[in-house]
This record gives structure tokens, sequence and C-alpha cells, in this order.
């Protein structure tokens, strides 16, 4: 898998930009999608050499300057920026937010307990950075410990996603929820971490090309909010909006909160609570 994490995050944003986008003419149909790269340097105020050896990890630490341009040209959002950031500052391993020793929290504050039993009866989870279950709803333990998402100890979204034979039934977009959980993982500082690196090694072994090939292309950036589907082995298939809430960079964790999406989701959450 690859290292270069600055590089495939300025391939992707490259790749969604169109030409009028950034005020360019459209002009004849390209063989690929996206800006050319020589676009980007133009616009950015560098050259096409330097961004090449961006891209392709030959260089890894630009300065706040073409980091600031670049944002601006690739229009990045704030969280796009805050990401392109700190790859710039990780990608060598020169520095993280997180020590490299540091083991992953698996503690629950009492306030974040306190939180969660507030949320409840709703289904709600407590997740650590490696996609661990720490800590649940009894709302979250009806929707899918009939699933079996909640076996193990602790229970592990990702190794539920990439190694059960039952991931695909529970979660009819899998695809989908497989990209979320990859780019939740690579969030941190991924391989330079003991752990991740653990457990990207053991999704590689149960996964193959299907976790291996998001983690070459998926950048850290999941999405904090959306629409997950689960197919319940007793109430049919159920639509839940779902909320993510970041805890502080101390812990590490985050909870995800789960709304049903229609009437027939709300009244299955009430049947499996009473």
């Amino acid at each position: 898998m690859t290292d270069n994490e600055l590089g495939v995050f300025l391939r992707l944003r490259r790749a969604a930009l169109s030409p009028t986008d950034v005020g360019l003419p459209a002009g004849a149909r390209r063989r690929t999608e996206g800006l050319r790269r020589a676009e980007v340097a133009t616009l950015s105020g560098v050259s096409v050499e330097y961004l090449t050896r961006l891209e392709q990890g030959r260089d890894r630490r630009p300065s706040v300057q073409v980091v600031n341009s670049l944002s601006g040209v690739l229009r990045l959002t704030m969280a796009e920026r805050a990401h392109l950031y700190r790859l710039t500052k990780t990608a060598d391993g020169a520095f993280s937010c997180v020590a490299h020793s540091e083991t992953p929290s698996r503690d629950v504050r009492p306030g974040v307990q306190a939180t969660l039993e507030r949320l409840g009866p709703g289904p709600a989870v407590l997740l650590n950075r490696l996609g661990e279950v720490l800590a649940y709803t009894e709302g979250y333990g009806r929707l899918m410990g009939e699933a079996g998402v909640l076996a193990g100890d602790p229970p592990s979204l990702p190794r539920f996603v990439f190694g059960s034979p039952n991931a695909r039934k529970v979660f009819p977009d899998w695809d989908e929820v497989a990209d979320e959980q990859v780019s939740a993982l690579k969030q941190g500082p991924f391989r330079a971490e003991p752990e991740a690196a653990a457990l990207a090694d053991e999704l590689e072994r149960l996964a193959g090309d299907a976790f291996t090939k998001r983690a070459d292309t998926l950048p850290g950036l999941p999405r904090a909010h959306g629409l997950l589907r689960v197919e319940h082995p007793l109430m049919g298939l159920l639509r839940l909006r779902y909320e993510t809430l970041l805890l502080s960079e101390d812990d590490r964790q985050r909870i995800v909160v789960y709304l049903p999406d229609d009437a027939l989701t709300t009244s299955a959450l009430d049947a499996l609570l009473t």
C-alpha cells in the first residue's frame, strides 16, 4: 500500500474538478477526468515539475504559501484544507498530532458515558480511531447486535465490514460503507501508528484488494453525516440518517448518532425498543 497520502489527495482533488469550475474553457473532450496537472500548476503559481514531485511523493513538505495556493485552486472545503495541512506535516513522519507509540484510547470518560445515556434509547455508538466499539446505547445494541456487528472484544466495525461474510447483507450499500471505514482509519497517523498498521495488515489479509485499493486511493476524510441502509434480520431494510460528533483531540473518539429517515424505519426502531 502507498505511503504517499499527500500525492493521493492532490490527485483526487485535481480529478474532481472540471475546467469550468476554475474559470477555464471546457475545450475538447479529455481522455481523463478533471484538471490537467499543468492547469493546476499555472493557477497555483508553481511549476509543473514541482507539482509532479508533490503528487509522486518526491517532495512532501510544501511551504505554507504553496499549500494555501493549492487549497484555493482545488476549491478545498475547510475540512479538506485542514486535512491537506496535516498531510504536509505528517507525510515524512517528522511530526504527528498523535504520538506513534500512543495506544488508541479504549477508556470511556464518565461524561461521555452520561452523554450516551442521554442519547438513548435511540441508536448511538462511541468509536475510537481504529473503529472499535467502546460503548453504545440500547437502541444501537438492538439495531446491530442481531446482525453480528457487535461480535468481538472489543467489537470492530472495520473487521466486521471487511471480514464478515454477513457484512454485504447487513449493509446493502457495502461499497460506500467500506469507503467510509477506510477513510476513517486513515484520518490518524495510519501506518505510522503500530496498532493501526497491524489492523491494516489484518484487513489486507481478510479482504485483499477490496481493502488495499481503497487504502491506496481514498483520502482520510470520512463523511460527518449521511444515509446508512441496514438490513436488519427481524425488521428488514432500515434507512438511517447519521451525524458524527467528534470528541476532543485528547480522546480521539467520536460518537455516531442514528436517526430514522422515514416512517417505516421509525416504526421499526420503536418496535425494536419495545
